[in-house]
């Protein structure tokens, strides 16, 4: 079993694919030649050919917008948006026909295709590349949004999304890319789309994350267990759409107090929704009030705050030392 980080657990999972399925391709700016911007398509070119391995225009709607009419026409393209920031200018085909299309058609066409892109802070790059955002895709009815935390659930979680029938968004916290390593199976796995992972079991507090937060998340919840022999239950979620009430609802509900630790802007983002699915699912069961530790609202700063502005461990730390005290 060889030892991967998230980069290179992206790459075997698109190979293991197009190997597997020929309708599978690859598409997006400089993902063929160059092998993509982070290297997760390197190879693909060589061992594919340029069909299946596209180099497209600087042009997210026309990626996005090309990519549908593959799906209907019976390919399963993987799309990548080079940043997350810059996959706003595709919104308008996510929006008006990715989501839709099922709806739309009642039922007679959907479309197995997969929107990559790259997101979040930690790796000191510019505007527009630094933003945690997967709210906004959310928030669309239609699409599934996926986001993994290291390499295993990576690979494994993104061959689920290229075989589902529907569109997945599937979105890779940069930071955690080459971050540290895990050992990856050879053969394919797969993990479920829109289930939450107990990383841990605990009695007395729930802590819920995703993504790139998960480090600072499980090294802090090591150190409260350490100093206060607190017992935490520790969730990854891995799918923002549709979000897993139960598993939420039945760790709270087991251990009464919860903490949600999200790099996104405070208002409106997941850790409000989570909190409302509490209160909707398990408020009776409530010692004290779910607690956010999130980024703040305002623009993701350049690099010289950037640490400043991304929940850490200590902050973690006084999170849950505050909810089990209250």
């Amino acid at each position: 079993m060889a030892k991967l980080n998230m980069v290179q657990a992206v790459n075997l999972a698109l190979a293991q694919e197009m190997e597997s399925d020929p309708t599978v391709l690859v598409m997006g700016q400089d993902v063929a030649v160059d092998g993509g911007v982070f290297r997760a398509t390197e190879g693909l070119l060589d061992k594919f050919g340029a069909m299946r391995v596209v180099d497209t225009p600087l042009a997210e709607s026309g990626i996005v917008g090309g990519a549908v009419g593959m799906a209907i026409a019976g390919l399963k393209p993987v799309c990548e948006m080079q940043f997350s920031g810059f996959s706003y200018m595709m919104m308008g085909q996510f929006e008006a026909h990715v989501t839709r299309m099922r709806s739309r058609t009642h039922g007679q066409l959907n479309l197995p295709m997969v929107i990559r892109m790259p997101f979040g802070g930690g790796v000191r790059a510019l505007e527009h590349h630094s933003e945690s955002r997967e709210v906004l895709y959310a928030h669309q009815p239609g699409a599934r949004v996926v986001i993994p935390s290291g390499p295993r659930n990576a690979r494994a979680l993104l061959v689920a999304a290229i075989r589902d029938p529907d569109p997945v968004v599937f979105m890779e916290p940069k930071h955690s890319y080459r971050a540290f390593r895990e050992e990856v199976p050879d053969e394919s796995e797969t993990l479920p789309i829109g289930k939450a992972q107990v990383v841990q079991e605990g009695t007395d507090l729930t802590l819920i994350s995703w993504g790139a937060m998960m480090r600072p998340t499980l090294k802090a919840a090591a150190t409260v267990e350490k100093e206060r022999g607190a017992s935490i239950e520790i969730i990854d979620l891995l799918t923002i759409a549709p979000l897993d009430h139960e598993t939420i609802a039945a760790s709270v509900s087991k251990t009464g107090r919860c903490v949600v630790v999200q790099e996104a802007p405070r208002s409106f983002g997941p850790s409000s929704e989570i909190t409302a699915v509490i209160n909707d699912k398990a408020f009776w069961y409530l010692e004290a009030p779910v607690k956010r530790l999130t980024g703040y609202d305002v623009v993701t700063p350049y690099f010289g705050r950037e640490k400043s502005y991304l929940p850490n461990a200590d902050q973690v730390v006084r999170g849950i030392v505050e909810t089990l005290d209250a």
